[in-house]
């Protein structure tokens, strides 16, 4: 997902998604551990999805206040 999407979404959206990414890095941090991750830049993607939702969600902060 692209910025201009994520700055598109709602605020409730971008929670949402973040939940999930939070989720899914859980997961994929466990995968770490167990030794099974196939891809180790996957958990720097979710990491920096997880950081551009945060940044986005507070520009419309910023923006509402």
């Amino acid at each position: 997902m692209k910025i201009l999407e994520m700055r598109e979404l709602s605020s409730d959206e971008i929670r949402d998604r973040r939940e999930e990414l939070l989720r899914e890095l859980i997961n994929l941090r466990a995968q770490q551990r167990m030794g099974q991750l196939e891809s180790p830049i996957r958990l720097r993607d979710v990491r920096r999805r997880i950081a551009r939702l945060l940044t986005v969600l507070r520009e419309k902060e910023l923006v509402n206040a």
